[in-house]
């Protein structure tokens, strides 16, 4: 029975293109917009604490 899959390390050519296309990994998300929205909503929400308590 044949195999079908080519093994990349079986010859530098075939070795070259599977490094040179590996896909890329995505990029992450930054997490800045969410920490500032969380400490924004700390913010408010100890304001109206205090307001109300006044």
């Amino acid at each position: 029975m044949s195999d079908n899959s080519v093994d990349p390390s079986g010859n530098t050519e075939a070795f070259r293109a599977f490094t040179h296309n590996t896909p890329q990994e995505p990029a992450t998300a930054s997490k800045t917009p969410l920490i500032i929205g969380g400490v924004v909503a700390a913010v408010v929400v100890i304001a109206l604490v205090v307001w109300l308590a006044l």
